[in-house]
């Protein structure tokens, strides 16, 4: 199966590819067939990342690059064994050296430390993904814009998972990332979207719980506590913000991150909330982004009371150097997804929401 796509730079058609995956035995046998049906995005991915070739695959051939990996790969593999070995089946299908498949998914872990060592400061990249949020009596909706390195512009795909036990999962991947760094939902009526925060370097604890393996497991929570339950138990290297949807329940939380199990929770009420990349209620020293700080400012001054008003203000470009929705030269918005708790279905969305563009429609709760 597949959904209607636009490429970003002209108006051919190509698809965004949706691949259902019935129970496997183990989880090495999931990844094989990621890796296996989606080979061609995954090589592509890593030939072409510059981040990947000229930061993380250098570094990792340091001493202080092999240690730190080296403890990250310890540590998530005994903290989540079956994810691990997604990652293996995955470069086994996809005939992608193993270690890249590490280096794409322990990035955010590991690009601090290649600043730390003389990297270039952009190389962490906080400034992907905005958020609007509301419950209110007549309107209850969660509202993402995907951003990324202009590397990921046509290497992601979708992934629709029938797990041993009868939970499925639907996630929107990165090529050669566990599902899913970006925005995903499963049959017990959760969802969640992300958003990157950049705390200080003396706030990041090296050889952690790496984000990609936290936000996989919480495609396999029961619902909105045990999502809490699964962010508060893992050791964190990094912050992060998760903003988790319980369509049952008709909630929302913004949920904020950082090392030592530090953790800040928001309920979103009627009154709009907009998160960019930068803490707004976990007290953490982070670093400043102008992006964000731009973009919280304009949203500020733009009305979100419809689904239509939401949509246009993740599509507002009114601010040339730091738009909320990005069009390069080094990131891109690559879609927009809109969750209607009501309807209790989830719509990604392609080129600028304003134009409103629908190229999937999934039912988040099975009738």
């Amino acid at each position: 199966m597949s959904c209607r796509r636009f490429k970003l730079d002209s108006s051919i058609l190509e698809m965004l590819e949706l691949f259902d995956i019935a129970p496997c035995e183990d989880g090495y046998r999931m990844g094989f067939l990621i890796g296996q049906r989606f080979s061609g995005f995954i090589r592509s991915r890593a030939a072409r990342d510059i981040i990947l070739q000229e930061q993380l695959l250098p570094f990792a051939q340091t001493p202080p690059g092999r240690e730190l990996l080296e403890a990250l790969s310890i540590n998530n593999k005994q903290a989540y064994p079956r994810y691990w070995d997604e990652m293996l089946g995955m470069a086994e299908g996809s005939g992608v050296p193993f270690l890249e498949i590490k280096l794409v998914n322990f990035r955010k872990e590991l690009l601090p430390f290649v600043q730390m060592q003389g990297g270039p400061r952009e190389a962490v990249g906080g400034e992907d993904c905005s958020d609007v949020l509301v419950v209110n009596d007549s309107l209850a909706v969660a509202a993402h814009n995907e951003d990324a390195n202009v590397a990921l512009v046509g290497h992601a795909y979708l992934v629709r998972v029938v797990l041993p036990n009868g939970l499925s999962f639907t996630a929107y991947t990165y090529a050669g990332e566990l599902p899913s760094c970006a925005f995903g939902f499963n049959s017990n009526g959760l969802a969640f979207t992300l958003n990157a925060v950049p705390p200080a370097e003396t706030e990041i604890m090296a050889g952690g719980i790496g984000r990609n393996f936290i936000s996989r497991d919480l495609l396999e929570a029961a619902g909105l506590e045990d999502a809490l339950i699964r962010i508060r138990s893992a050791n964190a290297s990094v912050g992060h913000s998760y903003n988790l949807v319980d369509v049952r329940n008709r909630k929302i939380l913004n949920v904020e991150t950082a090392s030592g199990n530090r953790i800040s929770v928001h309920e979103v009420g009627a009154t709009p909330f907009f998160h960019a990349n930068m803490y707004l209620h976990l007290q953490v020293q982070q670093v400043p982004n102008e992006s964000s700080l731009s973009r919280q400012r304009r949203a500020a001054q733009l009305s979100a009371k419809s689904k239509a008003e939401i949509l246009s203000v993740l599509g507002d470009s009114a601010d040339e150097k730091c738009p909320i929705y990005m069009t390069g030269p080094m990131l891109h918005t690559l879609c927009t997804v809109l969750i209607d708790l009501d309807q209790q279905v989830l719509s990604i969305h392609e080129g600028n929401p304003k134009k409103g563009e629908v190229i999937c429609v999934f039912p988040i709760v099975r009738k």
